[in-house]
């Protein structure tokens, strides 16, 4: 016998819990209500919101799932970084990554189960793709981790594209950024995507989050053979939609770029990305190469990693090494994947 499954209410926006409160043939502010309970209240059900009627919880309860999924597993790194395992709707899993440092608290947030992306150096795309994950799915990542409540930052870095999956994206963001939602500034949250232009327009448009884009070589033929996606959007046509656009002095728009011993370290990247880049105002975040199986791609020694910083650094441009958080329990940038989960 075929059991029908219940919609979820967690990761509705408030327009759609005012017109399933209407459906039901309930008052409009009931969806209000139900924003408050799912977004600003520590409950895991339906009968826990007080301020509903009987009849109205249960009137709910027949069509609908709270919709908050625990973690089935949990790695702590000997840095203090968390790696959580959660289940999805695919019947497949997605990893989460929770970075402490000092006062801060920083999830990496996945959005797709695997990725089509097909780029050289990450393990997510050695998965392939096998889902879209919903906005509650993914705002779930930061909800029902044990650090919830104290979580500073949230960057959409962890498994699958962002933007190809961007109707969630931004719903997940209007969650956790409206006053009736998570109500957190999106100043503390930054989208990181290898540069699909459409759909970066329109976050672009309709968010306030940061940008970060995956670089990795200025060089065309270079980012090809790193990046499948060069041959739609080359990096030089995402720039220049870039340089268009007034993020005005809070948003950021940064740049990532992981370092390959021999490939993409030379002065002569320096110079290039100079040119690239100028008249933006920006970050390089220089991303240290963890290996991924399969691939010949090394990284540099940290010598070669400093001297690159300090040569940007010269040519006026504003750039960091990033800190190589949770590799030994495969945490660490581009080492996220459930590709032995998969059923």
């Amino acid at each position: 016998m075929c059991v029908e499954m219940k919609d979820q209410l967690f990761g509705k926006n408030l327009n759609e819990l005012q017109d399933l409160s209407l459906a039901l043939g309930l008052p409009k502010f009931t969806g209000k209500q139900l924003a408050d309970w799912l977004y600003k209240k520590e409950i895991s059900s339906i009968d826990e919101m007080s301020n509903l009627s009987k009849k109205a919880r249960d009137l709910l309860n027949e069509k609908y799932e709270f919709g908050l999924s625990i973690p089935s597993k949990v790695q702590v790194s000997i840095d203090g970084t968390k790696k959580y395992l959660f289940p999805t709707s695919h019947n497949k899993f997605i990893e989460t990554a929770m970075i402490p440092d000092d006062d801060r608290k920083t999830v990496c947030v996945s959005t797709q189960v695997g990725c089509k992306m097909g780029c050289l150096f990450c393990m997510t795309g050695k998965q392939g793709f096998q889902g879209q994950l919903t906005a509650g799915e993914i705002v779930n990542q930061i909800r029902s981790i044990e650090e919830y409540g104290e979580v500073s930052n949230i960057v959409y870095m962890g498994m699958g594209e962002p933007f190809d999956n961007l109707d969630a994206v931004l719903k997940s963001l209007e969650i956790l950024t409206s006053e009736w939602g998570f109500a957190m500034s999106p100043r503390r949250i930054t989208v990181s995507s290898i540069g699909i232009i459409p759909a970066m327009i329109r976050f672009l448009n309709e968010s306030e989050a940061h940008l970060a884009i995956s670089l990795h070589t200025p060089f065309d033929e270079e980012r090809r053979k790193l990046m499948p996606v060069q041959i739609a959007y080359p990096i030089a046509e995402v720039v220049n939609e870039i340089k268009g656009w007034d993020f005005g002095r809070q948003r950021r728009v940064s740049f990532e770029y992981i370092l390959f011993k021999g490939l993409n370290d030379s002065a002569y990247h320096v110079r290039e990305l100079t040119r690239l880049l100028a008249g933006i105002r920006c970050r390089i975040n220089l991303i240290r190469f963890h290996p991924v199986p399969g691939t010949p791609l090394e990284s540099p020694d940290e010598e070669t990693i400093t001297s690159f910083r300090d040569q940007l650094t010269a040519k006026d441009i504003t750039t960091t090494i990033r800190a190589s958080r949770g590799q030994d329990i495969y945490a660490a940038c581009g080492l996220l994947s459930t590709k032995e989960l998969m059923s």
